[in-house]
């Protein structure tokens, strides 16, 4: 075990000399779809007391669109080929890899948290409702399940990289059982929390799929889109999954929290249907927006929620106009003009805040695992406070945001005192 930690395994990625287009193009493509969503299918109304909260795509038949639109995938696997490149190119070694990746993951958390903790109390003083006020600053905390399960990839990215070099798809195949067995204790036992094992064993096989691709082993696509398709349809069939990739309210069982294998079929399906469109991808005239979005979609992911509720709360709570029926006329010919509101809130939000996607370039501390793991560990922990309570008042987002900053003062050169 000492051997393990204090020596980074080695490396089996060539890393590249430019980025790589393909990612670059699902990470933007995963995270903007994400956005896209959140803003498109809430079916929202205000009664003078309470915010009620639908979803356009539990309309019957609809589901099979979260086959697609459920990208949370991509985004995993992206990460993954990201990981693997990027660890290819240290030289430091892995706590020192971990401690950059920690400051760019944890430092825009900071103005968040800084804009939204006071921001309910005082915007309760002003006399907005409590109800919808406390939704969305729980609902803006939730948003950060992401970042807490891809801390944990990120984390263990230099151990699974070393299991990935010794034994392959055999760790894929590993990860892959692990998710059969918690989906099979879960359901027989009916206890749902039994299931959230899931969370390691399906992103993590996902993650793993990345660095087959970044080493370039990726191959039959076709194959691997229809056994991943054709599996989750089978799943869905027979077994005690639901059809939707994104949890539906009021629906008993959910396959993405917790994540179940049928996710796991989609998650193989999306990637080689990806794969086969490669081609044609990387031949498109991104580089413009990717040069623009790049360094901007973490800020586009936090702050989207926050230009959601901005202007939930004038058109819906302050004038009354709920959502019209999906699909209907008053839907389609009002979607353009909800769009441009919550472009036109998130715009100056950007411009404010994509700065901090870059942390400061302030002086690292002597890598070390003594430091780097309990550095995730405080992140970890900020995050996991963050997503359970959000910002709701209360002590819960101040602990956890000291638990994030905490963290990242144990990168630097203090670390050791």
């Amino acid at each position: 075990m000492t051997v393990l930690l204090d020596h980074p395994p080695r490396r089996v990625v060539q890393a590249p000399a430019r980025r790589d287009t393909f990612i670059d193009l699902l990470r933007v493509f995963g995270m903007g779809l994400v956005v896209l969503q959140h803003w498109t299918i809430p079916v929202l109304s205000y009664d003078g007391g309470r915010l009620t909260t639908g979803n356009a795509l539990a309309t019957p038949g609809v589901w099979v669109i979260t086959w697609i639109s459920q990208v949370m995938p991509l985004v995993f696997f992206a990460g993954g080929a990201a990981n693997a490149i990027s660890f290819g190119r240290a030289h430091a070694g892995a706590p020192q890899w971990l401690n950059v990746r920690l400051r760019r993951l944890a430092w825009p958390l900071l103005p968040l948290a800084a804009v939204w903790i006071p921001l309910p109390q005082a915007l309760a003083a002003m006399g907005v409702p409590a109800q919808p006020l406390e939704t969305g600053a729980r609902l803006t905390g939730q948003l950060l399940w992401f970042l807490a399960v891809y801390l944990i990839a990120v984390t263990l990215t230099p151990y699974m990289m070393k299991a990935h070099e010794r034994f392959g798809w055999r760790v894929v195949a590993v990860l892959a059982a692990g998710a059969v067995v918690s989906d099979v204790v879960r359901f027989s036992s009916g206890v749902e929390a039994l299931g959230y094992a899931n969370v390691v064993f399906v992103w993590l096989a996902v993650h793993q799929l990345g660095f087959f691709y970044a080493q370039g082993r990726l191959r039959r696509p076709a194959l691997m889109a229809a056994a991943g398709f054709g599996a989750a349809a089978l799943l869905v069939a027979f077994g005690p999954y639901p059809g939707s990739m994104i949890g539906m309210p009021g629906a008993a069982v959910s396959n993405m929290a917790p994540p179940t294998l049928a996710m796991l079929a989609v998650s193989f399906g999306q990637i080689g249907l990806a794969m086969l469109l490669r081609p044609w991808l990387v031949r498109l005239r991104t580089g413009k927006v990717l040069a623009w979005a790049g360094p901007r979609i973490m800020t586009v992911y936090l702050w989207h929620m926050p230009a959601l509720f901005a202007v939930t709360g004038v058109v819906v709570v302050a004038f009354g106009i709920d959502t019209p029926a999906p699909g209907s006329l008053g839907w389609l010919l009002g979607w353009p003009i909800w769009f441009g509101l919550l472009t036109l809130v998130m715009w100056p939000l950007v411009r404010c805040f994509a700065r901090f996607e870059e942390p400061p370039a302030l002086p690292y501390g002597k890598p070390s695992w003594s430091t780097s793991g309990p550095a995730a560990a405080l992140v970890g922990f900020g995050l996991v406070l963050l997503m359970v309570y959000g910002f709701a008042p209360g002590i819960a987002p101040v602990v956890g945001t000291v638990a994030i900053l905490g963290g990242l003062l144990l990168t630097g050169p203090r670390a050791r005192l």
